[in-house]
């Protein structure tokens, strides 16, 4: 049995193209980046041709790009170092964000007393840009960092990423957005947004695990966030992963030269899958904003409380269907989602994210409508 993914913003699966880039760099390019003799210099302009593509891509400077293992690095490095070298001491912030946003926060509020204040959302997750204007126009001794993330992994509601990096610009303070659910997906110009930090990750856009991304606008002097050796402009220690920064560089120029052609492909598998449901089911609600400024890869349904809509996900992987009942950090946990408790969802209904890719088929989402009608007693 062949099984069908549709848990695309958890993870995503490797494009055949940077799979074969990563073997050969891993297989003939294993010199250290370091190292100045031949294998090592190779090493090295394999890095820095990956940052050009990178900065092209976002139409920023060499300069601004740095490399790290992983989003929650990223986002780590610029909550922590902003607090440590660039004078923060208040971050404002939203309930729906990641956790490896809220948590850190936490860390900053016990360890460095840094301030951490939470805007509203509404039910559809949508931030209250007023309640941002308010907070910002407060005396507050010392500077202010906004961290926001562009698109919600588990909702897919989207922020106006203009309008809020306008807000921060306005008020003189920085704007951390992370944007893991929407680079590779969406056209993300930082040099016009005016945002000062932005976080990714490789492995959610058809590149490996184990790589990311921070830009950082030149504005912005930190701090290094791990010490040691003088990789990556002396911002990250660590020797470089040649081979993972190469497939990351190679998979995000995939992804955006067919930019609208997956965009578009994946909206007719999102839409055909939300009439069927609309039109089988009744009694079941969509989480996040579906109007506008939405994910369009993902789609969260909240079911009717039942005994069998509690088992609907593992009923699902046993089907050979794979879905997610939270994000993936946190779905190891029995836990409720905190991203559907802030909007004010319903815990007894049981709410499921299906996540799509341009890898999934139109028959694919007529196996998952089939398998819900199967699993799913409210019809």
């Amino acid at each position: 049995m062949k099984r069908i993914y549709f848990d695309n913003a958890s993870t995503t699966p490797l494009y055949k193209e940077v799979k074969e880039l990563m073997c050969d760099v891993m297989e003939n390019e294993y010199g250290n980046p370091s190292s100045i003799h031949a294998h090592g210099r190779k090493a090295r302009s394999i890095i820095e041709n990956a940052r050009k593509t990178v900065a092209h891509i976002l139409n920023a400077s060499l300069g601004e790009i740095f490399f790290t293992g992983t989003a929650s690095e990223a986002n780590n490095m610029v909550l922590k170092m902003s607090v440590l070298s660039l004078g923060v001491t208040r971050i404002i912030t939203s309930p729906t964000e990641h956790p490896c946003v809220l948590n850190t926060c936490s860390y900053l509020k016990t360890y460095h007393n840094t301030l951490i204040e939470f805007l509203r959302v509404d039910r559809l997750g949508n931030i209250d840009i007023t309640h941002l204007s308010s907070l910002l126009s407060t005396n507050h001794e010392g500077k202010t960092l906004v961290s926001i993330m562009h698109g919600n992994n588990e909702i897919g509601t989207m922020i106006n990423l203009d309008s809020i990096s306008d807000i921060c610009a306005k008020n003189n303070a920085f704007f951390h957005c992370d944007t893991v659910q929407t680079i590779g997906k969406y056209p993300i110009d930082p040099s016009k947004t005016r945002v000062s930090f932005l976080s990714a990750s490789a492995h959610k856009f058809h590149g490996p695990k184990g790589v990311g991304f921070v830009y950082i606008n030149n504005d912005n002097h930190i701090i290094p966030f791990i010490n040691g050796g003088a990789q990556e402009r002396n911002m990250r220690a660590g020797t470089e992963n040649v081979a993972g920064i190469a497939g990351m560089a190679k998979a995000l120029e995939m992804c955006y030269s067919n930019m609208e052609d997956n965009r578009h492909y994946i909206v007719e598998i999102r839409n055909h899958i939300k009439k069927s449901l609309t039109e089988k089911f009744r009694d079941i609600t969509f989480n996040g904003n579906q109007e506008n400024n939405f994910l369009v890869h993902v789609l969260n349904v909240s079911f009717p409380e039942s005994p069998k809509a509690d088992l609907l996900v593992p009923n699902l992987d046993m089907a050979g269907i794979s879905c997610s009942s939270a994000s993936a950090c946190s779905s190891g946990v029995e836990a409720d989602s905190h991203v559907l408790q802030a909007i004010g969802h319903d815990v007894a209904r049981k709410a499921v994210r299906f996540s799509f890719s341009s890898f999934n088929t139109m028959d694919e989402a007529d196996q998952l409508i089939a398998a819900l009608e199967k699993f799913t007693p409210i019809r």
